[in-house]
């Protein structure tokens, strides 16, 4: 695969920053999400909407690719790409991988105790995504222009044990982006920023 210009640039920006590792408890699991870049005449990364599971607490929550670590996983970037190829069915190579950006837990002890490693991935230009409809809902490339634009900034209300609080969010057309996957693409938006690439 040619490398454009702006991946090459935010190959050097992550190699420059080395991701922090949170720390571990004994409860905590681990897991791992993939950024994947399609580098067109826009630079668009991939989105997916969880499908409706009881179990699943981020059910129907806008996400990136990814999930928890299994045994046979070889390490956490392994995670992402089988979970990048079993959810979206993009079979990506480690050597795609750019590097990876700060690993994020939740923030309420409502949540699992979970560590996510983000990894960030380049694909081919004419990438797509073929959603496993048992656990995505809907797959999207949005342009990352779409996600830096100050237009994109909003906010979530939501009613928590009897209390009105706000998150802050990404909107994309109808789809809103919270929690750890905006506190991820906002280390991705800042890191790209830095970098020089804004689309």
């Amino acid at each position: 695969m040619e490398q454009d210009s702006r991946i090459a640039r935010l190959g050097e920006a992550l190699a420059r920053r080395p991701a922090w590792l949170a720390p571990r408890h004994p409860r905590s699991r681990d897991a791992a999400v993939a950024l994947l870049l399609r580098p067109r005449a826009e630079l668009e990364l991939l989105l997916i909407k969880r499908a409706q599971h009881e179990s699943d607490p981020w059910s129907g929550h806008m996400a990136l690719p990814g999930g928890r670590r299994e045994s046979h996983d070889q390490d956490l970037l392994a995670t992402a790409l089988r979970e990048t190829r079993e959810e979206v069915g993009i079979d990506v190579v480690r050597t795609a991988s750019l590097g990876a950006l700060d690993e994020v837990s939740p923030q309420t002890p409502r949540l699992p105790p979970i560590v996510i490693s983000p990894f960030v991935l380049v694909v081919d230009a004419d990438a797509a995504a073929s959603p496993a409809p048992e656990e995505v809902e809907i797959a999207l490339w949005v342009p990352l222009r779409a996600l830096a634009d100050d237009r994109a900034a909003d906010e979530l209300i939501l009613e928590l044990e009897g209390m009105s609080r706000s998150f802050p969010a990404f909107r994309y057309g109808e789809h809103v982006i919270w929690g750890l996957t905006h506190r991820i693409l906002q280390q991705f938006l800042a890191l790209a920023a830095g970098a020089g690439v804004s689309g």
